[in-house]
C-alpha cells in the first residue's frame, strides 16, 4: 500500500524535562499492508533482476550494427573500435555499443519519468494530493499494474504516486552514471542496465498516464471510447485554428477549458499533433487530430494553424523558425523546450496578448499552463483575421521554376530516409506534371533532410505537399480516442485462449512515425492481424496511422472493428504514455488469470509471459529514444519487439540462434526435467526489411513453450499461410515449431508430415514450461 507519513505538531508542551514550543515530530512512513505479501524485488536496483536479464540474454544474444566505428565521448578520442581493437578506457566494440543503446534508453526513461513529474506536480497542485485514482471504475482493480509489479506498492491516491516519482529518479541517475568512462566494461552487464532503464520507463509512463486519467476524466477502460476525427482535412480554416504539439497536455486542457467557460469553443478549432493530439481527444471528442509526428512542417507550412502551442518532446527544434515563416505566433510551454523565447509568465496576459498581436515578438514562453491556455486563445482571434491563412507552401509555377534550375545532383534523394526519386519527380513537373511529386507524398516522413541537402535551398518538401494538395485537404479519418487501461473482466475473459494459444497473440503496434513505405502500412498489417482473430493493440503515432486508410465503404479500421480487447479487436490505448496499459494488459493476465503473484514479483512474471503469453510489439516507424526505452521495457518481461528497417539503426538486435538446439530447453515445472521447446519465441528484437517480412515474423513469434496443441495448430496455420502468400513458399523450419502430430493442421496433414519425416523431426513433449529451477514443483 502507499506509504503514510504522521506528523505530530505542539504550540506548546511543559515537561519534567522543560518547556517545548512549536514541536513538530514526524513519527516517519508507515506502509499500509495490502492482501498480498511481500515479493523478492520491491523497488529493485540495477542487480536484482541481473540474473533474470542474463537467462535471456543467453538466448539472444547481442548482434551488433555499429552506425560509427570510432568512440567519442572523452578526450582520449576518437578511439577505432574496428576488428578487436579496445578504446583508451579499454571498452571494445560490443561494450561501446551497447553503452550507447543504454544512453538512449537513459534518455527516453527519463523523458517519460520527467514528463510523469512535471504532470503529477502539476495535478497535484490542482486536484490535492488526496484525488483518488480511478482508471476504469469496479471494472478495473488492478489498477497499477507495473507499479505494483515492480514496486510493491498499490497507489489508491495521486500523492501516492510521488515516492515511485523518486525511486525511478534514483534508477536514471544510477544507469546514467554506468555510461561515464571508466564505469562498466561489459556488454552483457551494459544490456541488463538497458533492460532495466526499460522496466522504469514502464513505471514512468503508468505514472503518468493513471494521474491524468484520474484527474482528466480521459476514457476510463472503455471499449467504446467516443471516434474522433483525424487528418489534415478535419480542420476548418474559416476559423481561428490553435495547433498544439508535443505530449504534456496541461497547457492544451487549460486552452479547451478557456474556450468552454466563455462560451468560445464552436469559433475555435482546436487541433494537435503527436501525443498531445490524443490527450486532447481523450479529454474532448470535439478536438482534432492533425496527424503524427511527421505532419508538423507540412501542416504549419499550410498555414491554417494562427497560434502554435508546444510542450514538450518529439518537437522539431526549428518549430519557431517555421512559425515565424507563416507569421504564426508561438507559445513555449514547458521549460524543457524554451526556445531562447522570453519567459513572460509572471507577465499581464493583456500585455503578453498585445505584444503578439503587434508582432512584437514572434513567441513567448508561459510556464502557467491556465494563462498559456487564456493567451492562446485571446491571440488566436486576434491575430487571425491578419493572417488571413498566410502560408509557406509554394505555387505550382514555384515547383516548375525551381525544377528548370535543378542541377541534378541527387543531394536530396542521397539524404533522403527512404531514397525518395525526388530528382526524377521534380524532373517531370517542366512539363507541368505534378503527379510523379504527388506520389512521393505518402513515403515522405516530413524530416526535410533533403531541403538540408539542396545546394540551391529549395523547399522540397514543402514542393511535394503542394503537388499533393487535393490528396491533403481530403484527409478526413476516425480514430477511436485512447481509452486508457484494460478492464479485468476483458483479462479474465481472454486470458485461457490467449495462454492456451487459441486467440493466436496480442500484437501492438507502437511508436514513431519513421516508416520505409508510409503510414498505411501499419493500417494494411492492423487489418490484416485482426481479421485473422489476433487482438491488435496500437498507441502514439502508430495509432493515427491506423486509422489513415479507408475500405470500399470509406470506413477507417477503428469503424471496422470494436475497440475491445479480445479476439478481433482494435483497441487504441491512447498516447506514447499509454503504452503502460499494452505492458499492464499483459502482466494482469499472469496475475488475475493465472493468479500468478504480481506484488514486487517481477521475475516469476517475466518468465509466464515470456513462455505462455503470445505477444509481440511491432515498432514499425521507431525513430526516438523514447521507443528505445519502451523496447526495452518489455524485452524485460519476455515480449519480442519487431521495427522496421530503420530501427537497425539502434545499433544491435537480439537475436535467437534456432540452429543452436541447446537454447531452447525450458523446465518442465512437473518434472524438474529440462525439455527442447524450439525457437518460441525465436527472436527478442528484430528488424524486418519489409512490411512482409514483418507480417511473417510477427505470426512466427507468437508462438510460445506453452501453446496447447490446438493453439499451436492455429499458430502454425497462421504462419505457414502468410508465408505461402507472401513469400510464395513453405517455410523451412516447419520441423522446430511441431512438438506432437495433435500440433499439426489437419488441412496441411499430409504435406507436413512429409515434411517431418525428411528432417528426421522427433516427437516431444509439451511441458509446464519455466526457465526459473525454483518454480519446478518438487516431488514428495
Amino acid at each position: 500500500m502507499p506509504k503514510k507519513e504522521f506528523v505530530i505538531k505542539i504550540k506548546d508542551l511543559k515537561t519534567d524535562i522543560g518547556i517545548l514550543k512549536d514541536f513538530e515530530l514526524s513519527i516517519g512512513k508507515i506502509i499500509e499492508e495490502w492482501e498480498e505479501e511481500a515479493g523478492p524485488t520491491e523497488f529493485p536496483t540495477i542487480k536484482d533482476l541481473r540474473e533474470w536479464d542474463f537467462k535471456l540474454l543467453q538466448r539472444y544474444r547481442p548482434f551488433y550494427m555499429p552506425f560509427c566505428d570510432v568512440c567519442c565521448l572523452c578526450t582520449f578520442g576518437k578511439c577505432d573500435l574496428t576488428g578487436n581493437k579496445r578504446g583508451a578506457c579499454g571498452l571494445d566494440m560490443s561494450a561501446q555499443q551497447s553503452r550507447i543503446v543504454l544512453l538512449a534508453c537513459c534518455i527516453g526513461a527519463a523523458t517519460h519519468i520527467a514528463h510523469a513529474r512535471h504532470l503529477l506536480e502539476h495535478l497535484i497542485e490542482k486536484y490535492g494530493s488526496d484525488h483518488p485514482i480511478d482508471v476504469g471504475g469496479i471494472n478495473v482493480e488492478v489498477e497499477a499494474p507495473i507499479t505494483r509489479l515492480v514496486c510493491g506498492i498499490k497507489p489508491r491516491k495521486l500523492g501516492d504516486l510521488e515516492d515511485v516519482l523518486d525511486y525511478l529518479e534514483r534508477q536514471v541517475t544510477q544507469l546514467l552514471s554506468a555510461t561515464h568512462t571508466g564505469q562498466e566494461g561489459s556488454n552483457l552487464d551494459f544490456e541488463s542496465k538497458v533492460f532495466h532503464a526499460g522496466m522504469i520507463d514502464q513505471v514512468g509512463m503508468e505514472v503518468a498516464d493513471i494521474a491524468q486519467i484520474a484527474a482528466y476524466g480521459f476514457p476510463k477502460a472503455d471499449p467504446d471510447a467516443p471516434l474522433v476525427d483525424i487528418g489534415f482535412g478535419t480542420a476548418d480554416p474559416t476559423k481561428p485554428v490553435i495547433l498544439v504539439i508535443g505530449h504534456n497536455v496541461p497547457p492544451a486542457i487549460e486552452i479547451i477549458d478557456y474556450l468552454t467557460e466563455n462560451g468560445l469553443y464552436d469559433q475555435v478549432e482546436v487541433t494537435g499533433l503527436c501525443c498531445t493530439a490524443h490527450e486532447i481527444t481523450r479529454y474532448n471528442p470535439k478536438a482534432k487530430i492533425v496527424g503524427p509526428i511527421s505532419w508538423q512542417l507540412r501542416f504549419i507550412r499550410s498555414g491554417v494553424p494562427d497560434v502554435i502551442v508546444v510542450d514538450e518532446q518529439c518537437i522539431r527544434a526549428d518549430s519557431l523558425i517555421e512559425a515565424q515563416k507563416v507569421k504564426a505566433p508561438l507559445i513555449a510551454t514547458s521549460d524543457k523546450n524554451c526556445l531562447g523565447l522570453k519567459d513572460r509568465t509572471n507577465d499581464p496576459a493583456d500585455a503578453i496578448v498585445s505584444d503578439l498581436l503587434s508582432g512584437k515578438t514572434p513567441g513567448v514562453l508561459i510556464l502557467d499552463p491556465a494563462k498559456a491556455g487564456e493567451v492562446a486563445v485571446r491571440t488566436a482571434i486576434g491575430v487571425a483575421h491578419k493572417r488571413k491563412k498566410f502560408k509557406a507552401i509554394p505555387e505550382t509555377s514555384d515547383i516548375i521554376e525551381s525544377a528548370k534550375r535543378c542541377r541534378r545532383c541527387d543531394e536530396c534523394r542521397r539524404a533522403c530516409p527512404n531514397d525518395l526519386p525526388i530528382p526524377e519527380a521534380l524532373a517531370a513537373t517542366i512539363e507541368g506534371n505534378l503527379d510523379e511529386l504527388s506520389s512521393l507524398y505518402d513515403e515522405c516522413v516530413g524530416c526535410a533532410r533533403c531541403e538540408s541537402a539542396c545546394p540551391l535551398g529549395f523547399p522540397l518538401h514543402s514542393f511535394i505537399v503542394k503537388a499533393a494538395e487535393r490528396k491533403l485537404k481530403e484527409e478526413r479519418y476516425k480514430v477511436r480516442a485512447g481509452r486508457g487501461a484494460i478492464q479485468d473482466v476483458e483479462i479474465r475473459r481472454v486470458g485461457g485462449p490467449i495462454v492456451l494459444g487459441e486467440i493466436p497473440g496480442v500484437i501492438a503496434f507502437v511508436g514513431c512515425a519513421n516508416y520505409p513505405h508510409g503510414g498505411k502500412e501499419i493500417a494494411e498489417m492492423a487489418m490484416e492481424f485482426a481479421k485473422r482473430r489476433y487482438i491488435v493493440l496500437t498507441s502514439g503515432c502508430a495509432a493515427m496511422s491506423a486509422a489513415m486508410y479507408k475500405n470500399e465503404e470509406g470506413k477507417s479500421p477503428y469503424e471496422i472493428h470494436p475497440g475491445i480487447f479480445d479476439a478481433g479487436g482494435i483497441v487504441n490505448v491512447g498516447s506514447c504514455v499509454a503504452n503502460s496499459h499494452i505492458a499492464g494488459a499483459v502482466i494482469k493476465i499472469a496475475s488475475i488469470f493465472a493468479r500468478r503473484k504480481l506484488r514486487g514479483n517481477y521475475e516469476e512474471i517475466a518468465d509466464y509471459i515470456h513462455n505462455r503469453v503470445g505477444a509481440v510489439g511491432v515498432a514499425w516507424g521507431a525513430m526516438s529514444q523514447k521507443a528505445a526505452s519502451i523496447a526495452s521495457g518489455f524485452w524485460r518481461l519476455g515480449v519480442p519487439v519487431i521495427v522496421g528497417p530503420h530501427g537497425s539503426k539502434y545499433r544491435r538486435m537480439l537475436l535467437g540462434r534456432k540452429d543452436r538446439k541447446e537454447d531452447w530447453y525450458v523446465y518442465d515445472a512437473r518434472t524438474g526435467e529440462k525439455v527442447y521447446v524450439g525457437p518460441t519465441p525465436e527472436h527478442l528484437f528484430y528488424a524486418a526489411e519489409t512490411k512482409e517480412e514483418a507480417m511473417v515474423m510477427i505470426a512466427k513469434l507468437c508462438m510460445r513453450p506453452n501453446d496447447t496443441t490446438k493453439g499451436r495448430s492455429i499458430k502454425l496455420t497462421h504462419y505457414i499461410d502468410l508465408h505461402r502468400r507472401l513469400y510464395g513458399t513453405m517455410p523451412d523450419d516447419i520441423h522446430l515449431f511441431v512438438r506432437t502430430l495433435a500440433d499439426v493442421p489437419i488441412t496441411m496433414r499430409d504435406e507436413i508430415v512429409k515434411i517431418l519425416e525428411e528432417k528426421g523431426w522427433e516427437q516431444n513433449i509439451v511441458p509446464d514450461p519455466t526457465l526459473l529451477p525454483r518454480l519446478i514443483r518438487r516431488r514428495g
